[in-house]
This record gives structure tokens, sequence and C-alpha cells, in this order.
């Protein structure tokens, strides 16, 4: 029987032969690279950096059956819309990043978690996006007092699991690290229930 293949992910040498910022802001800068590619290939890259980002599905674990998770809805200007989507946020220069985690999820939602647990890890677009974004499941919840950034403004509610996932199924959802991080809860739930 052939053994399955296993998916890695591989550094790559890549030569840097020129970069230069051709922006900087509070949030991210955007760099211009030439670089020699594998296969010896000359390219220009236009690449985003960002300091990384914390994500956090909180979950009210008091309800077993269909656990509440913790969403929030606000108005996201590059997507031109409102949306659903779990807590997450920056993290500061020097700061660590389940620290971040938890001063996102008391900032935003006001709650704090008695356990964290890491989920996963994941770059959100790599053609152009140099960030990493570190997914934390957040629980045995306390609710205390918000305190969002002057620019935040949040709608912030307990939802059952299974209607975030009808949401999901439904288009309604539409932000991309809260479709890694509810899917796969739902699948690690599903794998330690057949156990």
């Amino acid at each position: 029987m052939p053994s399955k293949p296993v998916l890695t992910a591989k550094k790559a040498k890549v030569d840097v032969l020129s970069s230069r910022t051709a922006f900087e802001g509070p949030l991210f800068r955007v760099e211009i690279d030439e670089v020699r590619e594998p296969g010896n290939r000359i390219s220009r890259r236009d690449v985003i950096r960002h300091n990384g980002s914390v994500v956090i599905l909180a979950v009210d674990d008091s309800r077993k059956r269909d656990p509440l998770i913790v969403m929030e809805r606000q108005y996201r200007h590059a997507a031109g819309q409102y949306m659903w989507e779990i807590p997450a946020g920056k993290i500061e220069e020097g700061e660590k990043r389940l620290a971040a985690a938890k001063r996102e999820l008391r900032e935003e939602t006001g709650y704090s978690a008695k356990t964290w647990t890491k989920l996963t890890r994941y770059i959100p677009s790599p053609g152009f996006l140099g960030e990493w974004m570190q997914i934390y499941l957040a629980e045995g919840l306390t609710l205390g007092k918000t305190s969002p950034d002057e620019d935040e403004w949040l709608e912030v509610k307990l939802a059952p699991l299974s209607e975030v996932l009808t949401n999901i199924e439904e288009g309604k959802i539409l932000d991309g690290k809260t479709l890694i991080a509810v899917l796969l809860f739902t699948h690690l739930r599903a794998k330690h229930k057949r156990k």
C-alpha cells in the first residue's frame, strides 16, 4: 500500500538583490524587493510587512453540546462592510504573543480566560503579505469591562457554535481568521469525541 503524502512547509533559498521601503505607516510597511528566486529567476516582489497578529477563539464552554463563541461585529473599510469575526489584534513592539492575545480579548470584549491553548499559526495571504497570525483557544471565560481602541466600534455577542457554523455555510461569515479558527476547533472537537 503506498504511503500517504506528507505536506510540509519548506524554507527556500532566495537572494534579495535589493530592497527599499515604499511606504511606512503605523500598522505596516510596504517593501519592494528584487529577488533571485528558486530556479534562478529574478523577480520584483511587493511585500507588506507587519509585526504579526493574534487571533482569539474565546469559547464559553459551560454549554458542552453547543458552546458559545465570542463574536464581534465591526465595520471593515477594506471590505466595505460590517463583518462578524472573532477577536484579534496586532502584536505591539516587543510584546509576547500570548500577552497580546490576553490584552486584545480583554480590550475588545471585556472577557478574560482561565485557559489558553495555541491552535495554529498561519500566513493569511503569502503572495504579498509577510504577516504571521497566531490563533489561540481561550476557555474558562470571565466577563469584565471593555476598553477598545479609539478607532474600534464593536458589537460583541455570544453565539452558539451551531449558529456560527450555519453562518459560515451560508456565506455570512467571510473573515478568514474566523473561518480557520472555528472550522479547526470544530474538527478537533469532533476528533476528540471519537476517541
